[in-house]
């Protein structure tokens, strides 16, 4: 009978007791379409966290809307069915409403403001989702809100007759719309095209990129030159999700995913401007609004903010967003 040698006996015994490795796998959902810009770049942030934490760490995405609507993902967070999500401001402040003060109807009428506010801002922003259990991996935002409509809009009195794409959930807002004049229709997200092409709604607010990746505009070829609001995002994760990381991993995982928003951003902005040159090619119409006119809908938006303000989102908020807004105009943008 051969003798087993020492080193493979202690080796034998070790394994015996070894406890296996297993790897994190952390479920993602985004209204992002398959392929485009956004879920690209999650890819590529699920293939680089399996690479810095040795395979300890998987990101799986579930892109299009698979996992729901943004108010689906976020309940599914909550009871621990995902443990991350891509979120829009739609999603973000059914977590924490003090997000929403980036959002506010003609708020904002550049980037470069945008930018300010959120960089003084960022921390308590950061701050308030985390008081509610959800950590802030990034900020990417998906652009500028238009209206996308199935008849030319310029006016407000040219949106007013027509049916209104809303998030389902949001009455405040939709309240305000209707003490305004207009006709929102509170619908899913995932529901827009056929919305669309039922003829159920007739208009939506949405950005050009996501006109453009959803095929919205062959459904609502007039497009309003107007920026309404920032539509800002950002990826975050449930604190049951984080804490599934192990510690050692935390922070080259974070600093990894900031690194991702950070250049994704001006991509996404880039490619905006392109989408909008893409969609004119195949038939959509942009419709200038002079600037007499769009004093008309700062002054109606300014009109539904208390319908909003102190509801759906704190006023401290939204007063210190327009103070610094105020302050950054006064300063020449510096």
């Amino acid at each position: 009978m051969k003798s087993v040698p020492f080193k493979s006996m202690v080796l034998a015994v070790a394994m015996s007791f070894a406890v296996p490795v297993h790897a994190a796998t952390l479920k993602l959902g985004t209204l992002a379409p398959k392929g485009s810009p956004w879920h690209k770049a999650l890819q590529d942030l699920a293939a680089k966290w399996a690479k810095l934490s040795g395979g300890k760490v998987k990101l799986r995405i579930y892109p299009g809307g698979i996992a729901g609507d943004e108010p689906d993902m976020v309940r599914k967070m909550r009871i621990g069915q995902l443990h991350a999500a891509a979120l829009t401001g739609a999603g973000l402040s059914r977590i924490a409403q003090e997000v929403q003060a980036l959002q506010m109807p003609m708020m904002f009428q550049s980037d470069a403001e945008l930018d300010y506010v959120r960089g003084k801002l960022g921390a308590k922003l950061e701050g308030a989702l985390q008081a509610k259990g959800t950590r802030v991996l990034n900020w990417v935002d998906a652009g500028w809100i238009y209206f996308f409509t199935q008849k030319p809009v310029v006016t407000p009195e040219d949106l007013k007759p027509l049916k209104m794409f809303s998030w389902v959930g949001d009455s405040a807002y939709v309240e305000a719309w209707r003490a305004s004049g207009y006709n929102p229709v509170p619908l899913p997200a995932t529901e827009i095209h056929t919305g669309l092409s039922s003829g159920l709604i007739k208009a939506v607010p949405t950005t050009p990129l996501a006109a453009l990746a959803n095929q919205w505009f062959g459904l609502a070829k007039n497009m309003t030159d107007m920026k309404w609001a920032p539509l800002v995002g950002a990826t975050v994760i449930s604190q049951r999700g984080w804490s599934r990381v192990p510690k050692g991993e935390r922070a080259k995982l974070l600093k990894a995913a900031r690194e991702m928003g950070a250049g994704l951003q001006p991509k996404i902005r880039k490619l905006d401007g392109e989408a909008i040159a893409v969609m004119k090619k195949h038939g959509l119409k942009v419709h200038a609004v002079p600037d007499a006119v769009k004093a008309k809908w700062v002054q109606g938006a300014r009109q539904g903010y208390p319908r909003l303000v102190g509801k759906v989102v704190p006023k401290g908020i939204v007063d210190e967003v327009q103070r610094l807004r105020d302050a950054y105009r006064k300063s020449g943008g510096k």
